[in-house]
C-alpha cells in the first residue's frame, strides 16, 4: 500500500502547487526567467506544430535548450547522435539532454518550479485540465490528428499539449528458441494456451518461463496495459467499459476482460512458472537474460524488444508476441502513446519555437522509433518488420474522451487508489496472493470493483 499512498501524494502536490508556481502560460505575465514580460507574445510561440516545415524555417534560429529524459541509458550516445544530425539543419539551436534516473517523481516535483528547462516527457501525474499550466500548446487537436495519432492522452478543450514520442503495441517479448525447444510449435492465443505453453518451457528447457521483473515496481504497470482493448476487442473499452462500466474487473467466463490479464498472471504464479523469488528480480539483468536463452518471456510493451535484441549476442533470437487472449475468434492489440514531448510554456517565444522545431524533427526524421521498438506517430504508418507477428492482428486506437469527461479516468482511478497504469500495484498484489495462495482471483477482483464502484459514485457514475 505504501507505493500507492505516495504516489497519491505526489500528484496531489502537483495539482496543489498550481496556486504557488503557475506562471500563466501565454498570458504575458512572465518570461520564464522570473522578470515580467513585456506582450503576452514573449511567452506565446505564436506558431502551431503542423505550421512548421522542417529544413525551410527557422534555420536562423539561436536558443539554448534543456531536455529533461528518462532515457539516461542513451544521452551520450544515441542522443548525441541526434543533436549532431538536427544541428546540420539548425546550427544555432544548442540542446543539452539531462538523464533523470527516478524520472516520474523527479520531473514531478520540478514542474512544480516552472524553471526546470525547455522541453520534457509529460509525466503521468499531470491530470489533463492542468495541462495549459504547464506545456505549449502543440495547435488543434482536429488539425493535428489529420498527420499523427495519439493525440487524445496529453489533448485537453480541443488543444493539444503533448506530442507523442513513438506508439506502442502491448504484447509478449520471448525468446522463440526456447520456446521451440520446449516444444511449442504456434505462439499461443488463449491464456489456457499460453500457460500450457510456459509448462512445456519448464519441463522442457532451464529457462525461467515467465520473468515478472516484480522488484523493479515500474515494470508491472505492464499487465495494466492489456486490461482495455487487447482483452476486449473495444477501441473505447478504457473508457467507457472500465472508466464508466459496472464491474470492469469482474471475471467474464470466456477467458476476456480485465480479469483474465491479471488471472493469466496469478495462475503462472501459482503454477510455479515464474522466478523463485520474485522480490530479487533484477530489470537490468533480465535483458541479457532473456537474449541468452535464461528466460523465456516478459510481459513488456513493444518498446522492449531493442533493448532485449542489443542485449547479448543473440539477438535473433528475440521475438514479439500479441498477449494471448482472442476474442470472437480475433485478436487485438492496443496501439498506445509511449511518453509524451511536452514544451515548457514559460520559456520565451523563441525558446518554444525552437523546442517545437527540435520536437518535430524528432518525431519526423531522427528515427526514434525504430531506434527504440515503437511505431512511428503519423497516420497510416505502417508497422515495422520485426512487429511482423502482429499482421494478422487488429490494431485499436484509443479514442478522443467525451468532451466533459477528460478528467474522469484519472479522478476515478486516483480515488480508487489502484493505480492503473501508474503504480504497477494490481499486477504486484496479484503475484503476491498467487505466492500465498490467499486472496484468491475472485477475491481480489471483487475487492478491485468495490473501490472502483465507490470511486465512479463519488464522480456521479452510477448504473
Amino acid at each position: 500500500m505504501k507505493s500507492k499512498k505516495i504516489k497519491k501524494i505526489t500528484a496531489l502536490t502537483l495539482a496543489g502547487a498550481m496556486m504557488l508556481s503557475v506562471t500563466a502560460c501565454g498570458s504575458g505575465e512572465t518570461d520564464g526567467s522570473g522578470g515580467k514580460a513585456k506582450t503576452a507574445e514573449k511567452v506565446s510561440p505564436g506558431i502551431t506544430f503542423e505550421q512548421i516545415k522542417l529544413g525551410e524555417d527557422y534555420k536562423d534560429l539561436k536558443a539554448d535548450l534543456k531536455f529533461l529524459t528518462h532515457k539516461t541509458d542513451v544521452v551520450d550516445t544515441t542522443f548525441a547522435e541526434y543533436i549532431k544530425e538536427f544541428n546540420k539543419i539548425y546550427p544555432d539551436i544548442h540542446i543539452e539532454y539531462e538523464g533523470i534516473t527516478n524520472y516520474a517523481d523527479d520531473i514531478t516535483t520540478r514542474l512544480t518550479t516552472g524553471d526546470w528547462g525547455d522541453i520534457c516527457m509529460i509525466p503521468s501525474t499531470v491530470d489533463k485540465d492542468e495541462l495549459q499550466n504547464y506545456f505549449t500548446s502543440m495547435g488543434d487537436y482536429d488539425t493535428l490528428s489529420k498527420e499523427y495519432t495519439m493525440l487524445q492522452d496529453y489533448s485537453y478543450d480541443g488543444k493539444v499539449y503533448g506530442i507523442p514520442s513513438m506508439g506502442n503495441i502491448q504484447g509478449i517479448v520471448y525468446n522463440k528458441r526456447i520456446f521451440k525447444e520446449a516444444g511449442v510449435t504456434e505462439v499461443p492465443k488463449t491464456p489456457d494456451e499460453f500457460l500450457a505453453a510456459l509448462q512445456k518451457v519448464k519441463d522442457n528447457t532451464d529457462a525461467i518461463p515467465l520473468y515478472t521483473n516484480f522488484a523493479a515496481g515500474w515494470t508491472m504497470t505492464a499487465w495494466d496495459a492489456y486490461i482495455d482493448a487487447c482483452a476486449t476487442g473495444q477501441a473505447d473499452f478504457a473508457h467507457e467499459g472500465r472508466v464508466k462500466g459496472k464491474d470492469p474487473f469482474a471475471d467474464r467466463g470466456d477467458q476476456t476482460g480485465p480479469y483474465a490479464v491479471y488471472d493469466t498472471l496469478y495462475r503462472a504464479v501459482e503454477q510455479g512458472l515464474t522466478e523463485d523469488d520474485p522480490t530479487t528480480t533484477d530489470w537490468e539483468g533480465s535483458k541479457a537474460r532473456l537474449n541468452n536463452g535464461e528466460i523465456a518471456c516478459m510481459a513488456l510493451g513493444s518498446w522492449s524488444i531493442i533493448q532485449m535484441k542489443q542485449a547479448g549476442p543473440h539477438g535473433d533470437d528475440v521475438a514479439y508476441m500479441p498477449f494471448p487472449i482472442t476474442v470472437n475468434g480475433k485478436q487485438y492489440t492496443s496501439v498506445a502513446p509511449d511518453y509524451n514531448y511536452g514544451i515548457n510554456c514559460n520559456r520565451s517565444a523563441d525558446q518554444q519555437i525552437a523546442a517545437m522545431v527540435y520536437v518535430k524533427w524528432l518525431v519526423e526524421k531522427s528515427g526514434f522509433e525504430k531506434d527504440e521498438g515503437g511505431l512511428p506517430i503519423s497516420v497510416n504508418a505502417k508497422l515495422p518488420d520485426f512487429l511482423s507477428s502482429f499482421n494478422d492482428v487488429e490494431l485499436l486506437y484509443a479514442v478522443p474522451t467525451p468532451k466533459g469527461e477528460e478528467t474522469l479516468n484519472n479522478d476515478v482511478n486516483n480515488e480508487s487508489e489502484l493505480g492503473i497504469n501508474v503504480s504497477g500495484d494490481m499486477a504486484k498484489s496479484v503475484v503476491e496472493a498467487a505466492i500465498d495462495k490467499t486472496p484468491t482471483m475472485e477475491e481480489l477482483a471483487a475487492e478491485w470493483n468495490e473501490k472502483w464502484t465507490k470511486a465512479q459514485e463519488k464522480f456521479g457514475i452510477t448504473h
